[in-house]
């Protein structure tokens, strides 16, 4: 498969589309056919070293991804091969043309929502939504007035 890897810390420009090994898939894991990737500033910050993550080299970025499961491991339960998912890694792994990963951090997205929306879900929406609710505290029966800049989460 191929992937884009980091070897070294640096800035996006030392990464490069190579071809990877398959990850073996453990019982309670799923194999991901990745249709779009999320990119972050965490991205950036784990390619430069200074994410709190830091993943031996070499190591494929990619922190949110959206695509089909392929594959199920053998206690994984509530999860099928063909179901539309979106994906959070926390290590990194968006970045290849498959993942594996914990089925416990994939979730199913409804057939309404694209891959490329679903990529984006849980960095851009999850860090607004914590944002309102817990830095903010905008609360029920409560005004909040939200300005940012045009980026996924501002």
């Amino acid at each position: 498969m191929k992937a884009i890897r980091c070897r070294e810390w640096g800035t996006p420009d030392v990464l490069r589309l190579e071809e990877a090994e398959s990850p073996s898939l453990k019982p309670h894991q799923v194999r991901i056919r990745v249709r779009a990737a999320g990119v972050n500033f965490a991205d950036s910050l784990m390619v430069g070293g200074t994410y709190q993550v830091k993943p031996p080299f070499p190591f494929t970025p990619g922190l949110e991804a959206a695509g089909e499961i392929v594959e199920t491991g053998s206690t994984v339960d509530g999860l099928q091969a063909g179901q539309r998912v979106l994906a959070v890694l926390r290590n990194g792994g968006g970045y290849a043309e498959e993942m594996v990963l914990d089925a416990a951090a994939v979730v199913p997205i409804p057939d309404a929502m694209d891959f490329v929306t679903a990529a984006a879900f849980p960095v851009a929406y999850g860090t607004s939504h914590f944002a309102l609710t817990h830095a903010a505290i905008c609360k029920q029966a409560r005004r909040c007035w939200c300005s940012a800049p045009p980026a996924g989460s501002g």
